[in-house]
């Protein structure tokens, strides 16, 4: 992620749908694999906001906010 940025973290609810959840999901436990005793260890949740936040930082959301006709 870009971290030239000035950045804060925001708690916010997200509404996505369940495909987009599920997905990261799976993508994530098929990245780090099972561990010795075949348990995922990664967190999710943590995982859902990392890729919210790059989402918004590719794709321009400051310019997308600073147009007023949006509100």
């Amino acid at each position: 992620m870009d971290t030239s940025k000035d950045t804060i973290i925001v708690n916010a609810n997200v509404e996505m749908t369940t495909r987009s959840l599920q997905a990261i999901v799976e993508n994530a436990k098929q990245k780090v694999g099972r561990d010795e005793k075949g348990v995922y260890r990664v967190d999710t949740a943590d995982k859902v906001s990392e890729m919210i936040s790059r989402f918004l930082l590719e794709k321009d959301f400051e310019g997308y906010v600073d147009n007023i006709e949006l509100y």
